[in-house]
């Protein structure tokens, strides 16, 4: 069923690097959102009524506000898409995140309500009539949102959406709570024990833990969060397949929205090649990574020494030290000039997020473990800390 509206409703399906393409899959996504909770408001509030319970009337309103996410999550989409203009030239992309935060937020709101009511229905219990139209109906309503789950999961999956994978989530969320809630009734008619207002604290727990989640899945990338590391391979491997690199290092993923991201590194080339021929390289690999992955690329040449056996044979002693003080770090943007009466390394490190040594602490280490490392002469360390940002 997912795939045949899938190929029913989106054009090239399959590009979904695409933002174009992306922003149909969120339109579909959101447009079966809006008319399934919608049916699924109507029916349980028709039960809410029959039966009395507070439990499935809450299960309904929360039905309604994913009707409104989904509204909400259809205007970003559609904002998202805006071209670029003079005040925002890296376009509207984060509107879906600002979009996914205000969904979030009404979650929330509506997860406080339902608990403020289920808890008047604890202390002031009314009898939950059982009645067969209502059980159907709260059926249905589980077996809908169970497809929703499915159906929203498979759109996420193949646009690399948080917000829709957010709305998966919270779509088999409230599958459990109308589970519960069916369960209520049931055992509240054969045992005549009433469990509908702690059932309701139930169904508001599932909805503020839901809108949680989907507020922390949405302000994380506002924030800035590290790309996901298999995007982060294939840069890589993308960039190293040409024979003209020889390593890449402070590799930046500028992300401006689902779908649309810079993309910054340092490429190292030899030193001995030939300027002209070297830069028309990068410019090709700028091209590739931005036709294979939809983004801007921006690539800085940094030359190394490739034929000078000393600053090769030096570069891996100060590897090799700089690991034994932390197995972390790593090394780049070597050099050395030798004078006479001392030579000075000049290089960058990167040292981790997680490392026990503090910048100053690191940069000290190794000073001191470079200086007796010439025979001729004192070495003097030249050091810039980088930290890592993938």
């Amino acid at each position: 069923m997912t795939d045949l509206l899938i190929r029913l409703c989106i054009r090239d399906f399959q590009n979904t690097d695409d933002p174009k393409v992306r922003q149909r899959y969120g339109l579909l996504g959101s447009g079966v959102g809006i008319g399934m909770n919608i049916l699924l408001f109507a029916g349980k509030f028709l039960a809410g009524l029959l039966s009395g319970s507070i439990a499935v009337t809450a299960d309904a309103f929360n039905n309604l506000s994913d009707a409104a996410s989904s509204v909400v999550t259809l205007i970003g989409f559609k904002l998202s898409d805006q071209k670029p203009d003079r005040d925002h030239p890296f376009g509207h992309g984060r509107i879906e995140y600002l979009s996914g935060l205000f969904v979030s937020m009404v979650i929330l709101l509506m997860g406080f309500e339902l608990g403020r009511d289920a808890i008047g229905q604890i202390l002031h219990p009314t009898a939950v009539e059982f009645s067969l139209l209502s059980c159907c109906i709260l059926v249905g309503s589980v077996l809908a949102k169970l497809f929703l789950w499915h159906f929203n999961r498979t759109l996420g999956d193949r646009i690399r959406s948080v917000s829709m994978k957010a709305t998966a989530a919270d779509s088999l969320g409230d599958a459990i709570a109308t589970s519960a809630v069916l369960l209520g009734t049931v055992v509240g008619t054969l045992l005549r024990i009433n469990i509908d207002g702690w059932l309701g604290i139930c169904v508001a727990a599932v909805i503020l833990r839901a809108g949680w989640q989907a507020a922390r899945d949405t302000i994380t990338p506002l924030l800035g969060t590290t790309p996901d590391p298999e995007f982060v391979r294939n840069i890589e491997e993308t960039v190293m397949a040409h024979d003209e690199v020889l390593g890449i290092h402070d590799l930046l993923v500028h992300d401006y929205g689902p779908g649309r991201c810079m993309i910054s590194l340092h490429a190292e080339v030899s030193a001995c090649g030939d300027i002209l021929l070297l830069h028309d390289a990068i410019d090709n690999i700028e091209r590739e990574l931005g036709d294979k992955f939809s983004c801007a690329a921006v690539i800085h040449m940094d030359p190394v020494e490739c034929d000078n056996a000393k600053v090769t044979d030096m570069r891996q002693k100060v590897a090799c030290l700089a690991s034994a003080i932390d197995s972390g770090i790593t090394i780049h943007d070597f050099r050395m000039v030798t004078g006479p009466s001392h030579t000075n390394l000049i290089f960058d490190i990167v040292l981790p997020l997680d490392s026990r040594l503090s910048p100053k602490e690191a940069t000290a280490a190794i000073e001191k473990a470079v200086t007796v490392l010439d025979e001729h002469g004192p070495c003097y360390a030249v050091i810039t800390v980088d930290r890592p940002m993938v």
